[in-house]
């Protein structure tokens, strides 16, 4: 799950990142008040969407003025922002945040990631902080420092301090910087974090440092363990089909073809779509229907896929283990039934009770195409979608 800066801000200020001070907004004129509650003489406006490249999009602008607040706050509140991260459809802009301005003397980029090869807490930071982190590694590479954190020991004083050093920080600001790197390190831990980045952290024209951008997305299967992570939630910037799928226990990835998916098990899942791939489809979407799939939940699972108005033809692949083939094949039927399917349906089945599942397809009369093989299925699912096409 992925929040807005501002809740990112709030988060990591709680556990002792130096933030500069800021205040949200729903309107432009509640946008244009926050400069007045702010003081000073120049303030950064910024949309508030999930997607990094807003300033090269025009998300970010430094005002002088309550009345240029309003007007720029006026022209982002209600426009889909278009950046290189956010797709062609872009983000909605439904809330801003309007922060006091400060002289940059300096940019330092800073990030934690769970990486997975090494199944350990990666930190990763730069000297030439304010890009994307794809633009340092592919353009300054020499600039990256990474270190790994040792899930025993946790993350050290004396790797803060070597880190902080290593960015070429004045040895007055070592201590300070050394302070949020491990802060930072202390909110990713303790609250199920998959990534904290600060971009950029800049040194100001007084010498000290202060987190200018933020973000923080954490790891959904954690969320029941902290409430007041999940409680900042935005829909809004979320997928519709996604964020339906994942509020029924689906897990859902939407794609560019038009044969949708319904396996049970993420590597089933890839070796589905790779098939479709193979015999000249295009799947539609990734969804994995889970272990103990009910026949309600196949029903769902259906409804979800039918949503997208580009699939044309569906592929049920199910390996029964704990999940049972009787099950699925009951689910099927009652999608039928009970949705309005008038596109191509192809089932194959294997597993747990595999024999009592077909025995209920083909009791069904329903016009259910079955196979026995994956590569038949997927042959019959691009075959069916090129016949419908005819």
């Amino acid at each position: 799950m992925d929040i807005h800066e501002y809740q990112a801000k709030e988060i990591l200020a709680r556990f002792g990142v130096p933030v500069p001070k800021g205040g949200l907004a729903y309107s432009p004129e509640q946008a244009g008040y926050r400069s007045h509650e702010l003081g000073g003489e120049r303030w950064v406006v910024k949309a508030q969407i999930h997607s990094g490249g807003r300033g090269e999009a025009g998300g970010v602008r430094l005002c002088g003025s309550d009345k240029e607040i309003r007007d720029y706050a006026a022209e982002l509140f209600g426009k889909r922002l278009v950046t290189r991260q956010s797709g062609a459809e872009g983000r909605l802009v439904g809330r801003v945040y309007v922060e006091e301005a400060c002289e940059i003397a300096r940019e330092i980029y800073f990030g934690l990631v769970l990486d997975r090869k090494t199944e350990r807490i990666m930190i990763v930071a730069s000297s030439a902080g304010g890009m994307e982190i794809e633009e340092l590694s592919a353009e300054h590479p020499d600039t990256l420092l990474r270190m790994t954190v040792d899930p025993a020991s946790g993350f050290l004083d004396y790797q803060a301090r070597e880190l902080a050093y290593g960015l070429g920080l004045d040895s007055g600001q070592v201590a300070e910087a050394a302070k949020i790197f491990r802060a930072c390190y202390r909110a990713f831990r303790d609250l199920d974090a998959t990534m904290v980045e600060i971009n950029p952290l800049v040194t100001t024209a007084r010498g000290n440092l202060l987190a200018l951008d933020a973000k923080m997305s954490f790891d959904d299967n954690a969320l029941f363990r902290h409430p007041e992570v999940s409680e900042l939630r935005d829909m809004s910037q979320e997928d519709p089909m996604e964020a339906h799928a994942a509020d029924r226990g689906l897990a859902y990835v939407a794609l560019d073809g038009n044969i949708g998916c319904m396996i049970n098990g993420a590597g089933l899942a890839m070796a589905t779509m790779d098939m479709i791939k193979l015999s000249g489809g295009l799947p539609a979407n990734f969804l994995d229907i889970g272990g103990g799939a009910s026949p309600e939940r196949v029903l769902s699972a259906f409804r979800l896929v039918l949503r997208d108005p580009k699939v044309e033809a569906i592929l049920v692949n199910i390996f029964a283990g704990i999940n049972r083939c009787d099950w699925v094949a009951e689910g099927v039927v009652q999608a039928f039934r009970k949705a309005r399917i008038d596109i191509p349906v192809v089932v194959r089945l294997s597993g747990t009770n595999v024999a009592e599942g077909k025995r209920i397809l083909a009791a069904s009369g329903l016009p259910i195409i079955t196979a026995d093989t994956l590569a038949e299925a997927a042959e019959r699912a691009v075959g069916a979608v090129a016949r419908k096409a005819a």
